[in-house]
């Protein structure tokens, strides 16, 4: 299968690394890699040769969130639409979370918004030190819907509050102390850091290592599309909204928004 926005390589080992390919917009999710994404997961998924998955992204940073272009086509967009496109992001996310084998989150430059949606549905997530994160939708006047169940999950619900609000950025330390990060190393140790959460799954039955992860979510709180379509119509509410409308328009304009101090 060929992807425009994404690669997928699969070594000797059974190591597949997943790799986000748009550098030069950082790796924004477009409305092709959520639909590639989405395939990938699929893929990976039912590739009995796959043991290990990478989510890696190539160039300066991670992901960088959600593509302006994608962004300017839900700001002009009726609410049908809105919850129909952010409905594709979730299942996405939702898609990524379900793959039946380890996956590890090789983190540099910035991960914000989606991108620490896609590092929370990571099992690991390997950072390095001078990476940036943050959920910054409410500088928008919009909140971190589709991904909020995955960050919940990972590092619960009173970690999540003031991340949600503030939309302050935080540094790799802080997001292996909120338990986002699993591992924090320098930019030039990160390879080896990736090899060294790679080996003990190389050691375990396949099979029972998905079953394993399986066991681990159906024990924590359950994202059910339920679940996904209530977050979703409080982002439909959000896009609505006076505040949405002045943050995201002021964002395309280059100008503060109103309620900047």
């Amino acid at each position: 299968m060929t992807f425009e926005t994404i690669r997928i390589e699969t070594d000797a080992r059974g190591v597949a690394r997943l790799t986000l390919a748009l550098p030069q917009k950082h790796n924004a999710l477009s409305a092709r890699m959520i639909g590639e994404l989405t395939e990938a997961a699929e893929q990976l998924s039912a590739d009995r040769s796959v043991r290990v998955v990478i989510l890696e992204g190539e160039g300066r940073s991670f992901c960088a969130g959600g593509d302006l272009g994608w962004m300017r086509e839900q700001f002009d967009a009726d609410r049908a639409t809105r919850i129909a496109e952010a409905t594709r992001l979730a299942m996405m996310f939702k898609g990524l979370n379900e793959i039946s084998k380890p996956m590890i989150g090789r983190l540099h430059g910035n991960a914000f918004g989606g991108g620490v949606g896609l590092m929370s549905i990571c099992d690991a997530a390997v950072a390095s030190t001078d990476a940036k994160f943050g959920l910054t939708e409410t500088r928008l006047g919009l909140i971190p819907a589709t991904i909020s169940p995955y960050v919940v999950a990972r590092i619960g619900e009173g970690k999540a509050r003031p991340l949600f609000m503030s939309a302050r950025l935080f540094g790799a330390e802080e997001a292996r102390a909120l338990g986002l990060a699993t591992t924090v190393v320098t930019a030039d140790a990160l390879d080896a850091a990736i090899e060294a959460e790679i080996e003990p799954y190389l050691a375990v039955a396949p099979e029972a290592t998905g079953r394993a992860k399986r066991l681990a979510r159906s024990l924590g709180a359950p994202i059910t599309e339920k679940t996904i379509a209530a977050t979703i119509e409080q982002l439909a509410d959000c896009w609505e909204s006076d505040e949405a409308r002045e943050g995201v328009g002021a964002f395309f304009d280059k100008r503060e928004p109103a309620w900047r101090r």
